[in-house]
């Protein structure tokens, strides 16, 4: 994974040498908590991409599970639901011949070949602001139903949620890992089990205070990609090696030594999208609403005065309202990793 694309992902289907041809390609997608329905989607297209770009033509079998993602009944949530239901079946079925998912598998059926070269994900009209009303800043959270719980769930509770045999970091996988709020207490953030994430004391110490359920998860998964090489630090060497070969790093890089503002720079441009031309509309204006945000929606955790990912979200939540009374029209929209899309 290169420094200049932290959003660079090992190819999941792949064909050892000396091994028989195949006869199909499996695509294998498992929804991680930090995946809400965009980022999902746009990864299992890459990946019904991948497959007819190295196997063109033959059948590809898709097996979709879900980590998380369940309300307070243990039913799915509105994202996994919208994948399997909506996604699977109107998108991408035509171009797979066998498809099985926690809801349903379906029959074999011939295929096309045909995939498009671009996924676009629309907002319905008049639902472009559903994601979150960056005007007036409320609380997101991804639990929609009040819970009376008055103690936090156990790290244990908090695995079995998020689909993890054992606690441990959803970014670098190391342990212990620690209880660590998606919204802060602070923001008014509850105690139900889905309102927290398990990360390691260094993720803990970087993750975002911030009143913004989704983009919590969104810089999860960016960190994840971001700090993939810190995942192998215990891997045999042969393991290694096999990781090195696909092009991955193996070993974490330290970034201690970086400048506060060119770390903030750094995730406004990996994580949000930003560009040399966002970068050069800054102004006061600009600073004025970041100070706004940062008032209204952010905490400070661990005694931290100022976190990069708190920082850079509310520089880019800052940079929306500006946008917003500007004509509407959000920095970035179509970038993949943000959570926020084109609007017809």
């Amino acid at each position: 994974m290169s420094e200049g694309n932290p959003r660079a992902e090992t190819n999941p289907i792949r064909h050892h040498q000396g091994a028989p041809p195949p006869t199909r390609a499996l695509l294998i997608h498992d929804m991680a908590v930090y995946e809400n329905f965009e980022r999902c989607t746009r990864r299992l297209f890459e990946r019904l991409k991948d497959a007819q770009r190295q196997f063109p033509g033959l059948p590809r079998h898709l097996l979709f599970t879900v980590q998380g993602h369940r309300g307070a009944a243990g039913e799915f949530d509105d994202d996994a639901l919208e994948v399997m239901q909506e996604f699977i079946p109107t998108v991408l079925r035509e171009y797979l011949t066998q498809v099985a998912t926690p809801l349903y598998a379906s029959l074999p059926q011939p295929q096309r070949d045909d995939i498009p070269d671009e996924l676009r994900i629309w907002y319905p009209p008049g639902q472009e602001g559903a994601w979150y009303d960056v005007e007036r800043l409320p609380l997101r959270v991804r639990e929609t139903i009040s819970t009376d719980r008055r103690t936090r769930p156990t790290a244990r509770a908090i695995a079995s949620y998020l689909g993890l045999d054992e606690p441990t970091c959803l970014i670098c996988w190391g342990s212990p890992a620690e209880c660590a709020h998606v919204v802060p207490a602070a923001l008014g953030g509850s105690l139900d089990v889905r309102n927290f994430a398990l990360l390691c004391p260094a993720h803990h110490r970087q993750a975002p205070d911030i009143a913004d359920a989704e983009a919590f998860w969104a810089w999860v998964d960016y960190a994840e990609i971001r700090d993939s090489g810190s995942k192998w630090i215990s891997a045999t060497n042969d393991m290694k090696a096999w990781v090195r070969a696909i092009g991955e790093r193996t070993e974490p890089k330290d970034r201690s030594g970086q400048r506060f503002a060119t770390a903030v720079s750094f995730e406004l441009r990996h994580l949000y999208g930003w560009s040399d031309v966002d970068f050069a509309t800054v102004s006061w204006d600009l600073i004025d609403e970041y100070q706004q945000v940062l008032d209204a929606a952010t905490s400070k955790h661990f005694g931290i005065e100022k976190k990069v990912s708190t920082c850079a979200w509310a520089y880019h939540i800052a940079m929306r309202r500006l946008a917003k009374r500007l004509g509407g029209v959000p920095i970035r929209p179509d970038h993949p990793w943000t959570g926020t899309w084109p609007v017809p």
